[in-house]
């Protein structure tokens, strides 16, 4: 296994985690359930941590195909920025959900701010992690590409 095959396995963890946290915390939210709000909150913490080393491994990926002739650059900086967003996104999510857990650390239910916020940088974050994963498979499947 190289650089470039591991971020691709890898990079569906926050891609496809943000969204089933998202579900799980509506779920929680409308079962009026704590300890799914809870389980959400640890889960989209936990996924932040995650997703910080996971990014690292498109920058390794790149070095390693730098010079391969069916790389086009463009589409390269246009992932990778996206991917700067996305990893964004879920770094706020993720310290949404801590500052929710630590708020509700001595009480029995945690914040409404912490849930809501936690919801929408989870939803927002769930948008940019598909646009980035879609311009990444766009490095290589020229048929997925908008011509």
């Amino acid at each position: 296994m190289n650089w470039t095959h591991l971020h691709l396995a890898l990079n569906h963890i926050p891609v496809l985690g943000t969204a089933f946290i998202a579900l799980l915390l509506i779920a929680g939210l409308i079962k009026k359930s704590e300890e799914i709000r809870r389980l959400s909150l640890w889960w989209m913490a936990v996924l932040m941590l995650l997703a910080i080393p996971i990014k690292f491994t498109g920058d390794f990926a790149n070095e390693q195909s730098a010079e391969e002739p069916w790389l086009i650059n463009t589409f390269v900086t246009q992932h990778e920025q996206a991917a700067d967003q996305a990893t964004t996104g879920i770094f706020l999510a993720g310290l949404m959900a801590i500052a929710g857990l630590i708020a509700a650390r001595k009480k029995p239910a945690i914040p409404t701010w912490a849930l809501i916020g936690t919801l929408v940088l989870s939803l927002l974050t769930t948008a940019l992690m598909g646009r980035a994963a879609n311009l990444g498979g766009q490095i290589r499947h020229s048929e997925i590409r908008q011509h």
